[in-house]
């Protein structure tokens, strides 16, 4: 066991009775440098010339130049009179070489009173050490911020996912790796936007806080407004007020947004996440997929370098053309059942009991049965980017009935790994069939007891007149799972949703 006033003790090194006495250490520092006028927290600001990686690519141009630097003491390596540190910065790490005769013997004392997990201001030139590595030599120090708890230690580390997520702060400390993922997800979302942007579409913001529970299958979370006395419900979707825009001129409109919805969480859920949904008057789904094909593989080249990425050991290729299907194609084709056969409800019930598919009593007509099956066969199958079309009306509110086949809508997914990655549609344009979905989708909300209302204001627009439009939503957070090969939405997400501890 190490020595309790060793710098380099961490967390995962000491039981409870030594930790407190470590914790009671630190404290005992930071008032001690108090008492001495000397308290790291009233410094405001430390001017910096240099980030660590900056120092690391520019070696060469760099060499034996002073510069200044600043970061947490991640090692300390303790030579006598002489001590390597590794500090971190925003950009990366770098090793600090510290003698006494540099320094000085006052600073090298209170040097030595310092602790791993501190922050710090150095000082120094730039060299290369005999072991070839790139560090700067210090010539001065400054403790900036004093940290009172031991960081867990590299070997040990943040393991536990539980930990991991609920303070995702000590886990960018100690695994670089995942502040990499972060740094990835932000660079997505800025390439998706310059996507758009590039193709004239226009970024816009809508309400997130709506006054009507609308009619749709996921369950909203419900807040109360005390000024006008009112429930209101964070949205499941921006997709209606996105429509409105197109009533309203707008030819092409997106919205990046933060959606919502009361459900269960697994490694592909978490009840906050974010969606980019588009818009595109006088287009249809068929331009929907070429534009995801588009999106898809130019994200694919920028983030990871090539169309052909790796996903959990499995090459995924993001070039187009991707495989299309449609959903009564796949459903045949892997669960040996066609949809054309059945002449009524009972024949495809009777078909799902055959081949044991789960179908609820109050979504049992053939395009329901339709979507089981699919969901049960064929879903499991798509591992490589495909298409999926033509989706039944019972199961597509939204979607632009088929003119040639009404009981079908223009709307397709697709999947990547197996995954639903992003639902498009014909957008439907007709107020009269658009309420008379709106009416049996409440209904069957309503029978499973949720609040839903139809939209009114929605179907007034309409009325006024939506152009031929094409619709595409997405989930950012399962495309940036993929572009950084993460097994776990929570992964990819900063905070995570987490049941409070006990």
């Amino acid at each position: 066991m190490e020595q309790v006033n060793n710098p380099n003790v961490t967390e995962n090194t000491l039981n409870e009775q030594e930790l407190s006495e470590v914790l009671q250490m630190r404290r005992n520092k930071l008032f001690d440098l108090q008492n001495e006028g000397k308290d790291p927290f009233k410094i405001t600001k430390w001017d910096r010339t240099h980030m660590a990686q900056e120092i690391v690519d520019r070696f060469d141009e760099l060499e034996g130049q002073n510069v200044t630097i600043a970061g947490r003491i991640m090692t300390w390596r303790d030579m006598g009179k002489a001590t390597f540190i590794d500090i971190r910065d925003g950009s990366g790490r770098i090793q600090v070489y510290i003698r006494v005769n540099d320094v000085g013997e006052e600073t090298y004392a209170e040097f030595n009173r310092w602790d791993t997990g501190d922050i710090i201001g150095v000082q120094g030139t730039v060299f290369r050490t005999r072991r070839g590595e790139i560090s700067v030599h210090a010539t001065g120090l400054k403790l900036l911020a004093k940290s009172l708890l031991p960081l867990p230690d590299k070997f040990h580390g943040l393991k536990d996912p539980d930990t991991r997520y609920r303070q995702r702060y000590i886990d960018l400390i100690i695994n670089p790796e995942v502040k990499d993922v972060f740094i990835k997800r932000s660079r997505i979302i800025s390439l998706i936007r310059q996507f758009l942007d590039s193709r004239g579409f226009l970024e816009v913001d809508t309400p997130v806080l709506h006054t009507v529970e609308i009619g749709a299958t996921a369950r909203p979370f419900v807040t109360h407004h005390n000024a006008l006395d009112i429930d209101m419900y964070l949205r499941i979707e921006t997709e209606l007020y996105l429509k409105r825009l197109i009533v309203g001129g707008f030819d092409k409109v997106y919205e990046v947004g933060r959606i919502f919805r009361n459900e269960g969480m697994s490694i592909k859920h978490n009840p906050e996440f974010t969606s980019v949904e588009l818009y595109q008057a006088y287009a249809d789904y068929k331009d929907m997929m070429d534009l995801v094909e588009d999106l898809y593989s130019f994200l694919a080249k920028e983030v990871c370098g090539s169309e052909i990425i790796t996903y959990q050991g499995t090459e995924i290729n993001m070039a187009r053309p991707w495989k299309r299907m449609t959903m009564v194609e796949a459903v045949k084709e892997y669960a040996g059942v066609d949809y054309y056969d059945w002449k009524t409800d009972e024949d495809a019930q009777k078909a799902a009991d055959s081949k044991g598919v789960h179908y609820e009593k109050n979504a049992c007509t053939k395009g329901d049965i339709l979507a089981a099956f699919f969901e049960t066969f064929v879903e499991p199958n798509l591992i490589q980017p495909t298409f999926i079309y033509d989706y039944p009306v019972a199961i597509s509110p939204l979607a632009k009935r088929k003119a040639d086949e009404p009981e079908f809508t223009e709307r397709f997914e697709f999947f990547i790994t197996a995954r639903e990655m992003g639902n498009a549609f014909s957008e439907l344009n007709d107020p009269i069939d658009q309420r008379e979905r709106f009416v049996k989708q409440v209904e069957e909300r309503r029978a499973q007891g949720a609040n839903a209302e139809i939209d009114e204001d929605f179907l007034t627009a309409l009325e006024y007149g939506m152009p031929p439009t094409g619709g595409l939503g997405f989930g950012v957070d399962r495309l940036i799972m993929l572009l950084t090969d993460q097994y776990s939405i929570r992964d990819v997400l900063l905070f995570p949703t987490m049941k409070p501890k006990d």
